[in-house]
């Protein structure tokens, strides 16, 4: 396993274990990586020290891997702290890991993170039970109620890039809804 330091768009540090770096260049290149506090799937690597095989080395790992097993144990006993891992490098649909998998980090997220995606979700459900999902047809309804050819009401769906960008050109005001760590699953 490698552990990288990864940092996303907004630059936020993060760390994530990969049996390769073809299998990081892959999840990544998927958009499976996602960063655990703003949850930008656009992750790269950071520039890291190289880790040195010495006894002093392997005994500091020894004691970082105990420390994250013992939090891995209370994450799942229900405290606040989240897997940052992703699903892949257990290999998903294989069943779940053997016990004798390796610990996986845990981080505490920001608290205001957490408020604000708390915000986002409720904002997003509000959208969802006040206006019409049009799906796929969102830019020619939203151009039909743009230009007058169909009542005013809220709609939601899916567009291309260039459809959004073409909707804007036209001067239609659309917003994109938030994309959310649960809509990744």
């Amino acid at each position: 396993m490698i552990r990288y330091t990864l940092l996303c768009e907004a630059e936020h540090a993060f760390e994530g274990w990969f049996r390769s770096s073809d299998d990081f260049d892959a999840q990544a290149g998927r958009g499976l990586v996602a960063c655990p506090q703003c949850g930008s799937t656009r992750v790269g690597r950071a520039l890291m020290a190289p880790a040195v095989a010495t006894s002093r080395a392997r005994e500091a790992r020894a004691a970082e891997a105990a420390s994250q097993a013992e939090a891995h144990a209370a994450a799942r006993a229900g405290t606040a702290a989240t897997a940052a891992v992703s699903a892949e490098a257990h290999g998903a649909g294989d069943g779940p890991p053997p016990a004798a998998a390796t610990p996986l980090p845990v981080a505490m997220p920001d608290p205001r993170a957490l408020v604000m995606m708390e915000m986002l979700r409720r904002m997003r459900r509000h959208v969802e039970a006040t206006a019409e999902n049009v799906g796929e047809r969102f830019p020619e309804e939203a151009r039909k109620i743009h230009y007058g050819e169909s009542d005013e009401r809220g709609i939601y769906g899916q567009a291309s890039r260039d459809e959004v960008e073409a909707l804007l050109d036209e001067g239609i005001d659309i917003h994109a809804l938030p994309l959310l760590p649960e809509d990744r699953n």
